[in-house]
């Protein structure tokens, strides 16, 4: 992992806002405008205000949704409703939850990370960025001089070696504590004891990290720091040469990795019949029930056969799924289609479903965006509109073929993750001044 430092953190004070949960927020890039709405409402200090603050009308130049969020900021502190940590800390995060009737508890440490482009060091991506999301989030960051959320990265740490010395230092000791909008728990602990911290340092410092969640934002952080450096150049440890980033362990037994399935618009409307023609010696397909409502059914074959090549379609011409596993026809075909490619990427469900099935087999490269969604019910709501022609539900990429295909320099199709639940933003702030 590149260089980690504690630092010193802004940080809600609860005497000025009663409960922490009532100031926190999800990432910005997951929240619509009725969370931001019910945000809004919940606390006139909540985190919203400065990650995702509302345009208005009469926006100009010199007063908009971002000099806002930097005069929220500002205030804040000079209020008192944001203190700054009287020493550097790393902070300790767990996340308690429970998916499918399981409870789970993700642990991690947020800290400042020393910032690398991509390509030049051991910090690794696997999503492709937009240009649109970084000016954003550039013009947030240059406004308020802070990361105002965290980096989400992944770093191998088989047998909880660093992770360990951090339950260790925590133990016996109260968290700060807030639940989401989900019923998610988050757990705050911070970290000042100087020894810990380099004992940390010296665990994760050889290893590599990927980034989970966050590629824009990692990405504007490069650009702010050059930005300021093209200026007048920075000191060594000049704050923004470093990201807030939370890191956990890649084997952490709270690890969930959840599917993204696709609702595809834009096709002609075909019949399963029409579909496993155009499949061919691609897939061994099977019929698998007439019905939106057997989504649920599918779904647990997929899941149960943990297979990346195999995805469940639907034809809502009549109502129809197919199950369909790729064959060594098709792995030669996916292989030809994406020579570019390492095996590892081509073998992914998603790159299957978009290169082969979409791109190649049904010959429509071009169609809209389609509408990503996690939940089995969130397809089953959807196919019973009339606006798609084509759902499906694939396999979510495995932590470990993040590793793989990040260390070969290639990026995954995009929304290939989704790591539950989402960090929180509004439990430290990183000020980069």
């Amino acid at each position: 992992m590149p260089e980690i430092h504690a630092f010193r953190a802004l940080r809600y004070d609860l005497g000025h806002v009663g409960s922490l949960s009532d100031v926190i927020a999800p990432p910005y890039d997951v929240i619509g405008s009725e969370l931001q709405d019910q945000l809004y409402k919940r606390h006139p200090a909540n985190v919203i205000r400065l990650i995702l603050n509302r345009e208005e009308p009469g926006d100009d130049g010199s007063n908009n949704r971002y000099t806002r969020a930097a005069r929220f900021l500002k205030n804040w502190r000079n209020e008192g409703i944001l203190f700054t940590e009287s020493d550097p800390a790393v902070y300790v995060y767990h996340q308690v939850f429970l998916h499918a009737g399981a409870n789970y508890t993700r642990r991690g440490f947020m800290a400042r990370v020393r910032l690398e482009r991509f390509g030049e060091g051991k910090i690794y991506p696997h999503e492709e960025t937009l240009a649109g999301p970084k000016a954003d989030r550039l013009l947030l960051t240059k406004a308020c001089k802070a990361n105002l959320s965290q980096i989400f990265g992944l770093y191998p740490d088989p047998h909880a070696e660093a992770q360990d010395l951090l339950e260790s230092a925590i133990a016996g000791k109260m968290p700060l504590e807030a639940t989401d909008h989900l019923g998610v728990v988050h757990r705050l602990w911070p970290i000042t004891d100087i020894q810990v911290a380099a004992a940390l340092a010296g665990v994760v410092g050889p290893k590599p990290v990927f980034i989970a969640d966050g590629h824009h934002r990692y990405e504007t952080a490069c650009n702010y720091r050059d930005q300021l450096a093209a200026a007048g150049p920075l000191s060594a440890n000049h704050p923004a040469n470093f990201v807030l980033m939370m890191c956990v362990g890649m084997s952490d037994p709270g690890m969930l990795v959840l599917p993204t399935h696709r609702l595809f618009r834009g096709l002609p409307a075909m019949t399963s019949a029409d579909l496993l023609a155009k499949l061919g010696d691609s897939f061994t397909t099977r019929l698998a029930g007439e019905g939106a409502d057997l989504a649920a059914n599918v779904w647990e074959e997929i899941e149960t056969a943990d297979d990346q090549g195999t995805i469940g379609l639907f034809t809502t011409k009549d109502e129809r799924w197919v199950v369909a596993s790729i064959t060594n026809a098709g792995r030669a075909k996916m292989s030809q289609s994406a020579p570019e490619h390492c095996a590892a990427w081509c073998g992914l469900g998603v790159a299957v479903l978009h290169r082969l099935v979409v791109d190649s087999l049904l010959a429509a490269p071009n169609l809209p965006k389609p509408r990503y969604v996690h939940q089995v019910e969130e397809v089953v709501a959807g196919l019973k509109s009339d606006e798609f022609q084509l759902a499906a539900m694939v396999m979510p990429a495995t932590v470990e073929q993040i590793r793989t295909i990040s260390e070969h320099h290639e990026r995954m199709p995009a929304k290939s993750t989704y790591f539950y639940p989402k960090l929180l933003s509004g439990l430290v702030i990183n000020p980069l001044e």
